[in-house]
């Protein structure tokens, strides 16, 4: 292994020229890093796969390693897309894994200022870095883990209690220095290998949400904080391959994931009391309604949602590991 290498991944689901967008940007920040840069289709079925290739391989990009581009075979979601482009072997492995968002931007020191804070900080397991919408506005991706506090308070959406509630708000204030958070959103996330070698990577039980949250805790049970550094900076649009902006009401696989997510950490009277948690939050959300005070934005359907997938079986966990996981047989653009 290269000390301070770095494997940047980035999956791709029906978003071609976005994910060739953010490969370029990952090509330019790694430069005088040691490692290399993955695009990977998570089975898109559009043509990315060949589009992603062709355009690698005109660009001199698949030139000497730098960038390689494989299909993953399957749609099993975004952990199970990145864990399958770590389980494809590298020349040489490498020091850290950078998962970066097919429609996330880094800035050309980005992989560079996170490669070195971990370095310097050999204790610290998990990274991420300032997030900004192209606008420039600040994105929240520096988070508590949630919890039934968090989950009455965030459905209620009411002042005071909030105010009462303050310290289990999930999203927190941008910190003004670099330093130690719950978890971090995977717009982009750096992981040192040593903790992927320790507790395994992306849960792929988790179709999309959560799984990032469920890496980190997972890293904090087993000694390894998340830390957020301010100075790295990722410009990210958001929303390109799920189309989150158009909901009124989540998909069925955010429930799952959330309902798994409270399962599997803290178990599943604890998923229920959440569950209730939130039901009671829409309820007082609601009667504020009826008051007088219009809610146009009220969520019909959630505490259905809600209850249907807490009353569902649950569903095992398959966690990535490391040292058993491999597939050399992925096709690759190269």
């Amino acid at each position: 292994m290269i000390p301070g290498s770095v494997h940047v991944i980035i999956l791709n689901w029906r978003s071609a020229d976005m994910t060739l967008r953010a490969g370029a940007c990952a090509v330019t920040a790694m430069q005088g890093i040691a490692g290399t840069v993955t695009l990977i289709d998570n089975a898109s079925g559009d043509g990315s796969f060949e589009t992603m290739s062709q355009h690698a391989a005109r660009q001199g990009w698949t030139d000497g390693g730098r960038l390689r581009v494989l299909q993953s075979g399957r749609n099993g979601g975004f952990g199970a897309g990145n864990n399958a482009a770590m389980g494809v072997a590298l020349p040489e492995p490498t020091e850290f894994v950078l998962v970066v968002n097919s429609d996330a931007f880094l800035d050309p020191d980005t992989v560079a200022r996170m490669r070195d804070y971990l370095q310097s900080h050999p204790q610290v397991g998990l990274l991420g870095c300032r997030v900004v919408g192209e606008d420039g506005h600040h994105h929240a991706t520096h988070f508590r883990f949630p919890g039934a506090a968090s989950e009455l308070e965030d459905s209620a959406r009411t002042g005071p209690l909030s105010r009462l509630l303050a310290r289990h708000i999930v999203a927190r204030p941008m910190p003004e220095t670099a330093g130690p958070v719950d978890w971090v959103a995977g717009a982009a996330l750096m992981i040192r290998s040593a903790v992927l070698d320790r507790i395994g990577g992306f849960d792929e039980a988790f179709f999309l949400y959560y799984e990032e949250t469920d890496l980190c805790l997972r890293a904090a049970q087993a000694g390894w904080p998340t830390h957020y550094l301010p100075e790295a900076r990722v410009v990210h649009i958001g929303s390109v391959s799920t189309g989150m902006q158009d909901w009124s009401l989540p998909p069925d696989y955010w429930f799952a994931s959330r309902e798994h997510y409270y399962r599997r950490n803290h178990g599943r009277a604890y998923a229920m009391v959440a569950v209730a948690a939130h039901v009671a939050g829409l309820g007082i959300r609601r009667l504020r309604g009826l008051m007088g005070r219009a809610d146009p934005d009220f969520p019909k359907g959630q505490a259905g949602a809600l209850i249907r997938h807490a009353l569902a079986p649950s569903r095992p966990r398959q966690i990535f590991k490391t040292p058993d996981y491999s597939t050399p047989d992925l096709p690759t653009g190269e």
